[in-house]
């Protein structure tokens, strides 16, 4: 069959994927696997539900939920519908969920747990609105999502007729989700997104990825995220098992339980496996040690395909029995794919996975593009590590005379939610989506993303620096974990550096230094001689305006809780520049 709306996906399971564990969710320290039937049948009382208690086509729903099977019972429940869902980040503030309560005009909002309830519950009071709230969880003196469902399964019979029509009604154009991108300045944005704009790009992604309906994929990525919820779809139209990590803590014992064959993960992801391996490799003595980063060495020159030689290769054999096998046992023992996207990849990481026999899909996109403009692929002529692949199917690419990267196709949005003037502003004269990335192509079909047009800017002496490159380079470096470069309208550029605390304590044991926090620890004089000795070194790869030339450690780990990172884990630069003002005028005025 054809699938044209999102909810196609469930016509789908029932013809070609009838399984026992088509979504699985770890429930008391318990996987609980959800049938296809199951899927099914939740989707559609859900739906039933949601008629009963008077929500009517193009009403607005939000969910506030971690990664769950109910997600999509309540995503597909509510487009057979023409619900529009408004799925958002656990990780705002009460300001923030008001701000979207207000401008979505939602009806309802379902949250998965007591701890978001706390934080909504108050935005809802703030707001003025009528807004029904439900829960995923049980709690106290709050109404359950499976209240809706026993409703609609009460009155099925009512119902039934009315969902069928209202299926018919739905076409591929039409509104389907609204999506809050996390933004690093300023208010979230609607963006409007349609049933062609997502599964046009999901179907073209299943042929990339080609995953087999007797693989395990473990979704880590946020369901509210454009990436997270492209994974999902995707992995269901391959008729691929999904298991939901419980959190981003559980990832590595999630993988030990259900050995997937691949994942969904942002860059900020992999950094974090590949500091644990690394960290332990640190530990390791002798010869066990050498052969250690002998492997990791020749791992960081991989290059796809044989293209380093027979003796590169024979090598590798000899690094991936002694070492590499190891790594994939740690995540499971199958894992051979990862869909990676959403920040800028460090290509020495996406290097070393390849080489251990992990792929990494890097791609790139935005929410307003659902997600993927272009992506690395698996066959041999069809991907360059270090690139973001060559355009999905279906969709075109040119890069501005400016730099810009400018896009067209079935994904891209049709604009922003109660917003015409910024909708316009997003495309060009001749219709095409402004990114406000900057890049060019190589090889007459690889993209390579160089910065955000917004974040580049100006020394004093005229010079342009183009910070997302630099920071690149820097992270590669074990001891850094976050770095913003800053500058404009200054001399030179220099930067603010997030130390990787986890690689220093295993520092601070080797060389027996003791210290009783991390504000001391990053004035120590031997650690601030080993940061300046490495940004000495990695300034070396840059030219003379680009190289850092003061730097200042900070006591802080960057997160989103923090505020320093985005949802999406990107650097909010404002905040940043605010939180450490006196430090950044000691930088240039000392």
């Amino acid at each position: 069959m054809n699938v044209e709306r999102t909810f196609d996906l469930l016509d789908r399971y029932r013809e070609h994927f009838m399984k026992e564990d088509a979504l699985c969710g770890k429930q008391d320290g318990v996987w609980v696997k959800y049938s296809s039937q199951d899927y099914i049948d939740y989707s559609y009382n859900f739906s039933y539900g949601l008629l009963e208690l008077g929500i009517k086509k193009g009403d607005k729903i939000i969910t506030v939920s971690n990664n769950r099977p109910e997600w999509n019972f309540v995503d597909f429940g509510m487009s057979m519908i023409s619900v529009i869902h408004v799925p958002v980040f656990t990780s705002l503030s009460t300001a923030e969920y008001q701000y979207i309560i207000n401008h979505s005009e939602a009806k309802m909002i379902i949250v998965s747990d007591k701890k978001l309830f706390k934080v909504v519950n108050p935005a809802i009071a703030a707001s003025g609105k009528s807004v029904q709230i439900y829960s995923f969880d049980n709690i106290d003196g709050v109404k359950n999502w499976k209240e809706i469902v026993e409703a609609g399964k009460s009155n099925a019979q009512k119902h039934s007729k009315t969902v069928e029509d209202l299926k018919n009604y739905v076409r591929p154009d039409d509104f389907a989700s609204l999506i809050y991108t996390s933004g690093t300045t300023g208010k979230a944005k609607g963006v409007i997104l349609t049933h062609r704009n997502m599964v046009s790009n999901f179907i073209s992604a299943a042929s990339v990825f080609k995953l087999k309906p007797e693989d395990k994929y473990l979704s880590i990525l946020p369901l509210c995220h454009v990436g997270g919820r492209l994974g999902n779809y995707q992995t269901q139209y391959s008729g691929s098992s999904i298991y939901y990590a419980e959190n981003m803590g559980t990832i590595a014992v999630n993988m030990a339980d259900i050995k997937p064959d691949g994942f969904d993960a942002v860059p900020r992801v992999l950094e974090k496996f590949y500091d644990v391996i690394i960290s332990k490799g640190n530990k390791l003595t002798g010869i066990k040690k050498k052969l250690f980063f002998w492997a990791v060495n020749l791992g960081l020159k991989y290059k796809p395909y044989g293209e380093n030689g027979w003796l590169y290769e024979r090598k590798l054999k000899i690094a991936d029995k002694l070492i590499f096998s190891k790594w994939r046992e740690a995540l499971g023992g199958n894992v051979r794919l990862v869909g990676c996207g959403g920040a800028s990849l460090q290509p020495r990481l996406e290097r070393i996975f390849w080489a251990a026999g992990i792929k990494i899909l890097n791609m790139y996109g935005l929410t307003e593009t659902s997600p993927i403009i272009t992506i690395n692929r698996q066959e041999k002529g069809k991907v360059k590590l270090g690139s973001v692949g060559m355009t999905i199917e279906g969709v075109e690419v040119k890069i501005a005379d400016d730099g810009e990267i400018l896009c067209k196709g079935p994904n891209v949005s049709p604009g922003y939610y109660n917003d015409p003037e910024l909708t316009k502003a997003a495309f060009d004269e001749n219709g095409w989506f402004m990114t406000g990335d900057i890049g060019h192509i190589e090889d007459d079909k690889f993209l390579m993303i160089t910065d955000r047009k917004k974040e580049i800017f100006k020394l004093s002496n005229g010079k342009f620096i183009a910070p997302q490159i630099i920071e690149n380079i820097f992270k590669e470096a074990p001891i850094i974990d976050q770095i913003m470069v800053i500058g404009e309208h200054e001399k030179f550029a220099s930067a603010l550096i997030s130390p990787n605390f986890k690689y220093l304590d295993d520092w601070k044991t080797l060389n027996k230094i003791s210290v009783s926090d991390n504000e001391e620890l990053i004035q120590h004089p031997e650690i601030q001689s080993l940061f300046s000795a490495e940004v000495e070194k990695l300034n070396k790869k840059l030219s003379p305006p680009e190289r850092i030339n003061r730097f200042r450690l900070v006591k802080d780990e960057w997160t989103p809780a923090t505020g320093e990172l985005s949802p999406t884990l990107k650097l909010k630069r404002q905040f940043i520049q605010n939180k450490y003002k006196s430090l950044i005028t000691q930088i240039y005025f000392k």
